[in-house]
């Protein structure tokens, strides 16, 4: 039997953490209060952000959109790789999660490159496509509702340029896009991207199971 990923004990990811997750102390502030929301689930690991701050900093990203934002724990962990004059474009609908968010960004000194864009993301994203943005962003991370995901990648692989790179949250579903007999609308929409994403000659992609399972597609 091949060598599978690591399951890691408390001990084990206390010790990646140390050595690994180097959040800036607004990150680290915005996690903990995050932790106390009823929707905590919804946020990213502090390992998950640190790939995408690394994975920011390799594509030498200097503009990134997000699809989904939540309290802002992500757009910090790119918007952190982003160079003074860089651009992190954050599409959400929510006033009430994303005043927590803005609130973060300026104490970590980066609401500068973050520019938050409160309507449907679809929207946003069409409304970048017809201003002639298409090939002219490096990074896009999608984090929203699972049932248009599928909407978000096109619209974001068209707005990459050709060695962009593309993330995409939850792919693995708590294990559940992996169970045949589990069919509701979420776990079949995140099934069917991730098995669309595997056979698309558009890019050259990964699933990562950190996190919720993150997927990498480069854009050829």
């Amino acid at each position: 039997m091949s060598t599978r990923t690591l399951s890691l004990d408390d001990r084990t990811y206390d010790f990646l953490l140390r050595v690994s997750a180097d959040e800036l102390p607004a990150m680290a502030r915005l996690r903990e209060e995050t932790a106390r929301h009823p929707l905590a689930r919804m946020q990213i690991s502090p390992e998950q952000g640190q790939l995408m701050t690394l994975l920011a900093e390799l594509a030498g990203a200097r503009r990134i959109v997000e699809v989904g934002t939540f309290t802002g724990y992500s757009a910090l962990a790119l918007a952190r790789a982003l160079p003074a004059d860089g651009r992190l474009y954050a599409c959400d609908v929510s006033e009430e999660f994303t005043a927590v968010a803005r609130r973060f960004w300026g104490e970590a000194g980066l609401a500068d490159r973050i520019e938050l864009r409160l309507a449907p993301a679809l929207e946003t994203l069409d409304a970048l496509l017809a201003g002639g943005a298409a090939g002219t962003f490096d990074l896009a991370f999608i984090d929203a509702d699972k049932e248009r995901y599928d909407c978000y990648y096109e619209r974001c692989l068209a707005l990459l340029r050709p060695g962009g790179l593309v993330l995409i949250d939850n792919a693995l579903w708590g294990g559940k896009v992996a169970d045949p007999v589990v069919t509701d609308a979420e776990t079949a929409a995140l099934r069917a991207l991730d098995e669309k994403v595997a056979g698309d000659p558009r890019v050259t992609s990964c699933l990562v199971p950190i996190g919720d399972g993150l997927l990498l597609a480069r854009k050829r």
